[in-house]
């Protein structure tokens, strides 16, 4: 019998807490450590459809990459989306994990994911923060490069500034880490990806010289939802591991 202790320990030995920022919260958000698992759901948000989901599955776990309690709640009650998800999760005896920034900086999380499924070659972590990751494609146009982001992705659209360079030394950073531009900047890149970017970072990176891409957060992160269920999978062979078909983007293009 696989316990929600167990797996715990299994993903936090692939992610372990202390990477974590200190604003962040990972880690057991709702649960029973010692109930047993024998179906695991994982899906990037544990939003009530998401949860929904698990339920009709038969989970007894959900494992997320974005936290249920982020900021700390005053009330659990059913006036919010948090405190149904939570009476939910109580209601059917489901277990949540959240690896969040945690699982973004760990080897072989959000960022690796990320540079390997755009086919960035010698990947690196970035210092001091080690969250972004550096690497090369073969030199292209910034277009053909939009190209390549776009169909790998999956994503429907993509916000950028073309600061008149070829892209051959990129930098990825999944979810919104427009904040890092100074970083890719300083270590050279032509190309940075990521999410989420505010406008006068797109003006920012337009006068460093550097190539600025938004892809969405969503399409960023979505990609380590299939690294995180071949870990399971992989360290509890007799686990049945699923990932969310439910689960999407919720901000639209019209």
């Amino acid at each position: 019998m696989i316990t929600v202790s167990e797996l715990v320990k299994g993903l936090e030995a692939f992610a372990p807490l202390d990477l974590a920022c200190s604003w962040d919260n990972s880690g057991l958000q709702v649960g029973w450590k010692n109930a047993p698992v024998e179906k695991v759901l994982v899906a990037l948000d544990p939003f009530e459809d998401t949860i929904r989901e698990a339920i009709s599955l038969g989970a007894q776990m959900l494992v997320t990459h974005h936290p249920l309690l982020f900021t700390p709640a005053k009330q659990i009650t059913d006036d919010t989306a948090v405190g149904r998800s939570i009476a939910l999760l109580m209601e059917h005896h489901i277990s949540l994990w959240s690896g969040h920034t945690n699982v973004d900086i760990a080897q072989g999380g959000v960022n690796d994911v990320l540079a390997e499924r755009l086919g960035l070659r010698d990947v690196r972590p970035l210092p001091p923060e080690n969250l972004l990751r550096i690497g090369t494609v073969k030199e292209q146009t910034l277009e053909d490069f939009l190209r390549t982001v776009k169909q790998w992705l999956g994503c429907p659209g993509l916000r950028y500034v073309d600061a008149g360079r070829t892209c051959k030394k990129i930098a990825v950073g999944g979810g919104a880490c427009g904040s890092e531009l100074e970083l890719a900047v300083e270590a050279g890149c032509d190309t940075f990806v990521t999410g989420d970017v505010k406008y006068n970072q797109f003006r920012d990176s337009l006068d460093s010289g550097m190539n600025l891409i938004d892809a969405g957060h969503f399409w960023t992160e979505n990609p380590v939802c299939t690294a995180l269920a071949a870990k399971l999978q992989s360290a509890f062979p007799d686990l049945v591991v699923q990932i969310s078909e439910k689960q999407g983007d919720c901000m639209k293009f019209f």
